[in-house]
């Protein structure tokens, strides 16, 4: 299965506006989206609307300095998920 992917089309402050290719099915409602940042450090979007037929606005789960228009964003196909264990049932 091919990644399906997108580009940054607007940055304001914690919301990002991700563009995906015409035709391109859109990543659903609180799927994640996965920036690799120039630094080597990875950046988790939240899909949370879709906007128009080929763009998804997002809420980025860290700080979105140093991303510029055109950057390429990679759906995860899945929503956020985090690992647990013992430790953390009933908590």
């Amino acid at each position: 299965m091919s990644k399906v992917t997108g580009k940054v089309a607007q940055i304001v402050g914690p919301v990002i506006d991700v563009e995906f290719g015409a035709g391109s099915e859109l990543p659903k409602i609180y799927d994640s989206l996965e920036i690799n940042k120039p630094d080597g450090s990875t950046l988790v979007l939240e899909v949370q609307s879709h906007i128009g037929e080929d763009t998804v606005r997002t809420i980025a789960m860290d700080s979105s300095d140093g991303l510029s228009r055109g950057t390429e964003v990679v759906a995860t196909g899945a929503p956020i998920q985090m690992p647990i264990g013992e430790d953390v049932y009933g908590r």
